[in-house]
């Protein structure tokens, strides 16, 4: 059989591969949150600041999160899911090399903002994409799957970021970042599906767009999911609050490497 480049492959197993793809583009932004943490102690040191400045970067993440994601929507109905999305990538990239070239803080919180505008990219046309290659009765399957690749995310980027940190130093945490991202991005040209293509009707004016998150909003059950799924990440979230917190634990009693296990008990 053959599936978008897959040769000689069952659907079944086609359908896996796509939700590793998919699930790597996913994991792109809470991987890139995590994996830099253990770094922190390092990174205010060579930077001449304190944690609490480097912990600006992480909020700047988090800004640059939420706002991409409602500009992404819009940009992957009107002009496809493939391009947005590989720009986003490029974005991406090009921000994490920035990250890892800054010389102060303000630099890092700056490029942190724009790699963040990039690679959320990623989250929401993997969700988009689920719903263009899947047939519907498979559709809440791929979700599921799609989350469980995502899980494991929080537990394995501290403790590469550790390590990271510790044999090579925290530059190569981002250079680390684009590279992985490289190699998603790749992949994800070759052999993932276009999924849906662009929409020519689909209005890009402020005034449509509006209307079109009122309609969201105004649903109740999207603000039941929604609060749900902010309440269950509320406890990771202030976990790594804690874990900046007293983050320079790493340089008195444990190495960073193994700060970077911490997670794994969540």
């Amino acid at each position: 059989m053959y599936f978008c480049g897959f040769k000689f492959m069952s659907r079944n197993r086609y359908y896996f591969i796509i939700i590793l793809i998919l699930g790597s583009l996913a994991t792109i932004s809470p991987f890139s949150i995590d994996m830099y943490l253990p770094g922190f102690p390092a990174i205010a040191k060579n930077l001449h600041t304190n944690i609490d400045r480097v912990q600006l970067s992480l909020t700047a993440y988090l800004i640059g999160i939420c706002v991409g994601q409602l500009f992404y929507g819009p940009l992957l109905d009107r002009f496809g899911r493939k391009t947005p999305l590989f720009i986003g990538l490029g974005i991406y990239i090009v921000a994490s090399l920035g990250c890892a070239l800054t010389t102060s803080v303000e630099q890092l919180i700056v490029m942190r903002f724009f790699q963040a505008l990039g690679g959320c990219g990623g989250m929401v046309a993997s969700q988009a994409l689920v719903r263009d290659i899947f047939p519907k009765n498979k559709t809440a399957q791929a979700f599921s799957l799609l989350t469980l690749v995502i899980a494991v995310s929080p537990m394995v980027a501290p403790t590469v970021g550790g390590y990271v940190t510790s044999l090579f130093g925290w530059h190569y945490i981002f250079i680390t970042l684009a590279a992985i991202t490289t190699v998603i991005a790749i992949t994800a040209y070759f052999y993932l599906p276009t999924g849906k293509g662009p929409d020519s009707s689909m209005s890009l004016s402020p005034a449509s767009v509006a209307r079109g998150y009122y309609t969201v909003l105004s649903h109740p059950q999207f603000l039941t999911y929604s609060l749900a799924g902010g309440l269950a990440t509320a406890a990771p979230f202030a976990y790594k609050q804690a874990q900046q917190r007293y983050s320079s634990i790493s340089t008195r009693s444990a190495s960073r490497s193994m700060v970077g296990y911490s997670p794994l008990l969540l």
